[in-house]
Protein backbone atom coordinates (compact mmCIF):
# COMPACT_ATOMS: atom_id res chain seq x y z
CA UNK A 1 0.00 0.00 0.00
CA UNK A 2 1.34 3.58 -0.79
CA UNK A 3 1.74 5.78 1.96
CA UNK A 4 -0.20 9.19 2.17
CA UNK A 5 3.25 11.09 3.06
CA UNK A 6 6.53 9.39 2.16
CA UNK A 7 9.89 10.88 3.03
CA UNK A 8 12.65 10.53 1.36
CA UNK A 9 16.28 11.21 3.08
CA UNK A 10 14.64 14.65 3.54
CA UNK A 11 16.87 17.68 4.63
CA UNK A 12 16.76 21.03 5.27
CA UNK A 13 19.55 23.61 5.91
CA UNK A 14 18.94 27.15 6.74
CA UNK A 15 22.29 29.63 5.76
CA UNK A 16 23.03 32.42 7.48
CA UNK A 17 25.62 34.43 5.09
CA UNK A 18 28.21 36.54 6.32
CA UNK A 19 27.64 40.16 7.18
CA UNK A 20 30.16 42.59 5.86
CA UNK A 21 32.30 42.75 8.38
CA UNK A 22 32.74 38.93 7.90
CA UNK A 23 33.21 39.07 4.56
CA UNK A 24 35.79 42.07 5.21
CA UNK A 25 37.71 39.46 7.72
CA UNK A 26 37.38 36.63 5.00
CA UNK A 27 38.96 38.76 2.72
CA UNK A 28 42.02 39.60 4.96
CA UNK A 29 42.61 36.23 5.14
CA UNK A 30 40.50 35.23 8.75
CA UNK A 31 39.13 31.64 8.59
CA UNK A 32 35.31 32.51 8.57
CA UNK A 33 32.35 31.48 6.57
CA UNK A 34 28.68 31.49 6.35
CA UNK A 35 26.60 30.19 9.02
CA UNK A 36 25.04 26.67 8.00
CA UNK A 37 22.64 25.25 10.43
CA UNK A 38 21.32 21.99 9.30
CA UNK A 39 17.76 21.91 11.25
CA UNK A 40 16.98 18.29 9.28
CA UNK A 41 19.17 15.82 8.72
CA UNK A 42 18.34 12.92 6.02
CA UNK A 43 15.32 12.12 7.65
CA UNK A 44 13.01 9.25 5.82
CA UNK A 45 9.75 7.66 7.35
CA UNK A 46 6.56 6.97 6.12
CA UNK A 47 2.68 7.77 7.31
CA UNK A 48 -0.15 5.80 5.98
CA UNK A 49 -3.68 6.39 5.56
CA UNK A 50 -5.38 7.14 8.41
CA UNK A 51 -2.75 6.80 11.17
CA UNK A 52 -1.68 8.88 13.47
CA UNK A 53 2.38 9.50 13.99
CA UNK A 54 3.56 11.25 16.92
CA UNK A 55 7.39 13.38 16.44
CA UNK A 56 8.87 13.93 19.68
CA UNK A 57 12.08 15.75 20.74
CA UNK A 58 13.38 18.17 22.64
CA UNK A 59 12.97 22.30 21.45
CA UNK A 60 15.78 22.71 18.99
CA UNK A 61 15.29 18.96 17.27
CA UNK A 62 14.15 20.25 14.05
CA UNK A 63 10.40 18.87 14.64
CA UNK A 64 8.62 21.84 13.23
CA UNK A 65 11.14 22.67 10.28
CA UNK A 66 10.02 19.00 9.14
CA UNK A 67 6.07 19.43 9.81
CA UNK A 68 6.70 22.94 7.63
CA UNK A 69 8.19 20.91 5.11
CA UNK A 70 5.32 18.22 5.01
CA UNK A 71 3.07 20.87 5.10
CA UNK A 72 4.33 22.58 1.57
CA UNK A 73 5.31 26.03 3.52
CA UNK A 74 9.04 25.18 3.17
CA UNK A 75 10.91 23.36 0.81
CA UNK A 76 13.71 21.08 1.54
CA UNK A 77 16.99 21.49 0.83
CA UNK A 78 17.66 17.82 -0.31
CA UNK A 79 15.45 14.94 -0.74
CA UNK A 80 11.94 13.82 -1.14
CA UNK A 81 8.82 14.56 0.10
CA UNK A 82 5.82 12.37 -2.24
CA UNK A 83 2.18 12.45 -1.50
CA UNK A 84 0.42 9.34 -2.37
CA UNK A 85 3.71 8.98 -4.59
CA UNK A 86 3.37 12.09 -6.18
CA UNK A 87 5.99 15.44 -5.01
CA UNK A 88 2.95 18.00 -5.17
CA UNK A 89 0.01 17.44 -2.11
CA UNK A 90 -1.62 20.94 -3.20
CA UNK A 91 -4.62 21.66 -0.56
CA UNK A 92 -4.21 18.00 0.45
CA UNK A 93 -2.13 18.74 3.45
CA UNK A 94 -2.84 21.59 6.03
CA UNK A 95 -0.81 22.81 9.35
CA UNK A 96 -2.10 23.69 12.90
CA UNK A 97 0.34 25.71 14.72
CA UNK A 98 1.48 26.15 17.97
CA UNK A 99 0.45 29.82 18.87
CA UNK A 100 -3.38 29.89 17.63
CA UNK A 101 -3.18 33.65 18.55
CA UNK A 102 -0.31 34.76 16.50
CA UNK A 103 -1.31 32.52 13.71
CA UNK A 104 -4.85 34.15 13.34
CA UNK A 105 -4.52 37.99 11.63
CA UNK A 106 -5.94 40.10 14.70
CA UNK A 107 -7.72 42.36 11.55
CA UNK A 108 -9.71 39.74 10.41
CA UNK A 109 -13.15 38.29 11.57
CA UNK A 110 -13.32 34.17 11.98
CA UNK A 111 -15.87 34.12 8.85
CA UNK A 112 -13.27 35.72 6.48
CA UNK A 113 -10.12 33.57 8.25
CA UNK A 114 -11.83 30.50 8.02
CA UNK A 115 -13.96 31.15 4.91
CA UNK A 116 -11.63 32.88 2.79
CA UNK A 117 -9.62 29.54 1.63
CA UNK A 118 -12.67 27.59 0.50
CA UNK A 119 -13.84 30.48 -1.19
CA UNK A 120 -10.43 31.02 -3.23
CA UNK A 121 -10.41 27.76 -4.33
CA UNK A 122 -13.73 26.75 -5.27
CA UNK A 123 -15.25 24.47 -2.65
CA UNK A 124 -17.76 26.24 -2.40
CA UNK A 125 -19.63 29.36 -3.50
CA UNK A 126 -20.38 33.08 -1.91
CA UNK A 127 -24.06 32.25 -1.86
CA UNK A 128 -23.13 28.42 -0.12
CA UNK A 129 -20.52 29.99 2.42
CA UNK A 130 -22.06 30.86 5.59
CA UNK A 131 -24.25 27.26 5.66
CA UNK A 132 -20.65 26.07 5.37
CA UNK A 133 -18.84 27.77 8.19
CA UNK A 134 -21.88 27.17 10.10
CA UNK A 135 -21.59 23.42 9.90
CA UNK A 136 -17.38 23.56 10.22
CA UNK A 137 -17.74 25.74 13.30
CA UNK A 138 -20.41 23.44 14.79
CA UNK A 139 -18.11 20.44 13.88
CA UNK A 140 -14.74 22.12 16.05
CA UNK A 141 -17.17 23.44 18.84
CA UNK A 142 -17.70 26.54 18.48
CA UNK A 143 -21.01 28.58 18.51
CA UNK A 144 -21.68 30.12 14.49
CA UNK A 145 -22.74 33.15 15.77
CA UNK A 146 -19.20 33.60 17.34
CA UNK A 147 -18.36 34.04 13.20
CA UNK A 148 -18.44 38.14 13.29
CA UNK A 149 -15.89 38.04 15.89
CA UNK A 150 -12.21 39.07 16.25
CA UNK A 151 -9.34 36.69 17.79
CA UNK A 152 -8.89 38.14 20.61
CA UNK A 153 -12.66 38.13 21.52
CA UNK A 154 -11.85 34.45 22.11
CA UNK A 155 -10.00 32.03 24.92
CA UNK A 156 -7.01 30.62 23.81
CA UNK A 157 -9.06 27.42 23.82
CA UNK A 158 -11.10 28.65 21.16
CA UNK A 159 -8.42 29.86 19.05
CA UNK A 160 -7.41 26.97 19.16
CA UNK A 161 -10.80 25.45 17.32
CA UNK A 162 -10.54 28.61 14.92
CA UNK A 163 -7.15 27.48 14.08
CA UNK A 164 -8.55 23.59 13.46
CA UNK A 165 -11.62 24.60 11.70
CA UNK A 166 -9.40 26.76 8.96
CA UNK A 167 -7.33 23.86 8.74
CA UNK A 168 -10.32 21.68 7.59
CA UNK A 169 -12.03 24.40 5.47
CA UNK A 170 -10.23 23.08 2.60
CA UNK A 171 -11.57 19.58 3.10
CA UNK A 172 -7.73 18.36 3.77
CA UNK A 173 -6.53 14.83 4.15
CA UNK A 174 -3.34 14.84 6.24
CA UNK A 175 -3.30 17.55 9.03
CA UNK A 176 0.64 18.66 10.38
CA UNK A 177 -0.22 19.58 14.34
CA UNK A 178 2.46 21.81 15.48
CA UNK A 179 2.31 22.09 19.38
CA UNK A 180 -0.94 22.39 18.65
CA UNK A 181 -2.15 21.77 22.38
CA UNK A 182 1.33 22.75 24.21
CA UNK A 183 0.26 26.92 24.67
CA UNK A 184 -3.36 25.26 26.64
CA UNK A 185 -4.32 24.61 30.06
CA UNK A 186 -4.29 20.89 31.02
CA UNK A 187 -8.40 20.56 30.92
CA UNK A 188 -8.58 22.67 27.93
CA UNK A 189 -5.60 20.06 26.06
CA UNK A 190 -7.88 16.67 26.81
CA UNK A 191 -10.81 18.60 25.30
CA UNK A 192 -9.04 19.94 21.94
CA UNK A 193 -6.92 15.81 21.92
CA UNK A 194 -10.43 14.70 22.21
CA UNK A 195 -11.67 17.01 19.35
CA UNK A 196 -9.02 15.76 17.03
CA UNK A 197 -9.63 12.15 17.52
CA UNK A 198 -13.34 13.17 16.85
CA UNK A 199 -12.58 14.45 13.81
CA UNK A 200 -10.39 11.62 12.96
CA UNK A 201 -13.19 9.06 13.03
CA UNK A 202 -15.36 11.35 11.72
CA UNK A 203 -13.58 12.53 8.33
CA UNK A 204 -10.80 9.82 7.95
CA UNK A 205 -7.93 12.18 8.78
CA UNK A 206 -4.34 11.39 8.85
CA UNK A 207 -2.03 13.18 11.29
CA UNK A 208 1.15 14.09 11.98
CA UNK A 209 1.02 15.20 15.39
CA UNK A 210 4.50 17.44 16.78
CA UNK A 211 5.27 17.72 20.31
CA UNK A 212 7.61 17.26 22.83
CA UNK A 213 5.26 15.69 25.59
CA UNK A 214 5.67 12.10 25.24
CA UNK A 215 2.60 11.91 27.67
CA UNK A 216 0.26 13.15 25.39
CA UNK A 217 1.44 11.36 21.90
CA UNK A 218 1.10 8.02 24.46
CA UNK A 219 -2.82 8.57 24.06
CA UNK A 220 -3.03 9.91 20.55
CA UNK A 221 -0.86 8.04 18.40
CA UNK A 222 -0.59 4.45 16.60
CA UNK A 223 3.42 5.41 15.72
CA UNK A 224 5.80 7.38 17.29
CA UNK A 225 9.01 9.11 16.03
CA UNK A 226 11.77 10.10 17.94
CA UNK A 227 14.05 13.43 16.99
CA UNK A 228 17.38 14.77 17.83
CA UNK A 229 19.16 17.23 16.66
CA UNK A 230 17.79 17.08 13.04
CA UNK A 231 17.75 13.33 13.03
CA UNK A 232 15.47 10.37 13.57
CA UNK A 233 16.96 8.27 16.05
CA UNK A 234 13.88 5.58 17.17
CA UNK A 235 10.75 4.88 15.53
CA UNK A 236 7.97 2.11 16.80
CA UNK A 237 4.16 1.47 17.27
CA UNK A 238 3.15 3.54 20.27
CA UNK A 239 3.11 0.91 22.27
CA UNK A 240 6.24 -1.12 21.87
CA UNK A 241 8.12 2.92 22.46
CA UNK A 242 6.50 3.54 25.82
CA UNK A 243 6.87 -0.24 26.84
CA UNK A 244 10.77 -1.32 25.12
CA UNK A 245 12.06 1.59 24.29
CA UNK A 246 15.64 1.16 22.60
CA UNK A 247 17.22 3.99 22.42
CA UNK A 248 19.42 5.67 25.02
CA UNK A 249 17.68 9.23 24.53
CA UNK A 250 14.36 7.67 24.28
CA UNK A 251 15.00 6.18 27.36
CA UNK A 252 16.07 9.71 29.21
CA UNK A 253 12.70 11.15 27.51
CA UNK A 254 10.28 8.88 29.08
CA UNK A 255 11.76 9.16 32.65
CA UNK A 256 10.52 12.78 32.44
CA UNK A 257 7.10 11.20 32.22
CA UNK A 258 5.01 11.71 35.23
CA UNK A 259 3.05 8.93 36.12
CA UNK A 260 1.02 7.28 39.33
CA UNK A 261 3.37 4.24 40.08
CA UNK A 262 6.84 6.86 40.08
CA UNK A 263 5.09 9.24 42.24
CA UNK A 264 7.93 9.08 44.65
CA UNK A 265 10.03 9.08 42.20
CA UNK A 266 12.87 12.63 42.36
CA UNK A 267 12.81 13.11 38.34
CA UNK A 268 16.44 13.66 37.10
CA UNK A 269 16.68 15.93 33.91
CA UNK A 270 18.72 14.73 30.28
CA UNK A 271 22.54 15.50 30.97
CA UNK A 272 23.47 18.77 29.24
CA UNK A 273 21.57 20.59 27.25
CA UNK A 274 20.84 19.98 23.44
CA UNK A 275 23.87 21.27 21.20
CA UNK A 276 24.05 24.23 18.89
CA UNK A 277 22.59 23.20 15.22
CA UNK A 278 25.43 25.40 13.54
CA UNK A 279 28.11 23.11 15.66
CA UNK A 280 26.48 19.45 16.28
CA UNK A 281 28.86 16.82 17.85
CA UNK A 282 30.74 14.39 15.61
CA UNK A 283 29.09 10.69 14.92
CA UNK A 284 26.18 10.18 17.15
CA UNK A 285 24.61 13.38 17.83
CA UNK A 286 23.85 12.37 21.12
CA UNK A 287 27.00 10.94 22.30
CA UNK A 288 27.99 13.74 24.56
CA UNK A 289 24.94 13.47 26.80
CA UNK A 290 24.56 9.59 26.10
CA UNK A 291 25.58 7.74 29.78
CA UNK A 292 26.87 4.30 27.40
CA UNK A 293 28.85 6.50 24.76
CA UNK A 294 31.76 4.59 23.61
CA UNK A 295 34.85 5.92 21.35
CA UNK A 296 32.92 4.85 18.21
CA UNK A 297 30.48 7.09 19.14
CA UNK A 298 32.17 9.85 18.64
CA UNK A 299 33.47 8.78 15.61
CA UNK A 300 30.51 7.66 13.25
CA UNK A 301 26.87 8.19 13.14
CA UNK A 302 24.62 5.16 13.60
CA UNK A 303 22.51 4.18 10.61
CA UNK A 304 18.65 3.20 11.28
CA UNK A 305 18.23 -0.54 11.61
CA UNK A 306 15.29 -2.92 12.79
CA UNK A 307 16.01 -3.74 16.25
CA UNK A 308 12.36 -5.64 16.50
CA UNK A 309 9.15 -6.14 14.10
CA UNK A 310 8.68 -2.29 12.86
CA UNK A 311 10.41 -1.29 15.56
CA UNK A 312 13.78 0.84 14.30
CA UNK A 313 16.49 2.65 16.54
CA UNK A 314 20.03 4.43 15.61
CA UNK A 315 22.39 3.17 18.06
CA UNK A 316 25.69 1.37 18.11
CA UNK A 317 24.65 -0.86 21.56
CA UNK A 318 22.85 -2.71 19.48
CA UNK A 319 25.71 -4.19 16.73
CA UNK A 320 26.70 -5.57 20.25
Amino acid sequence: MTPLIELEHVSKRFVQPLDLAGKIARRLGADVSDEVVRAVDDVSFAVNEGEVVGLVGESGCGKSTLGRMVAGILEPSEGVIRYRGRDSAGLKVQMIFQDPFASLNPRMRVADIVGEAPLVHGIVSKGELDAYLDELLARCGLDPSYKRRYPHQFSGGQRSRIGIARALAVKPEFLVCDEAVAALDVSIQAQILNLFMELRRALGLTYLFISHDLGVVEHLSDRVVIMYLGRVVESAPSEEIFRAPNHPYTQALLLQVPRLETRKTQFKPIVGEIPSPLDPPSGCHFHPRCPHAMARCREEAPRLKEVASGHLSACHLNDG
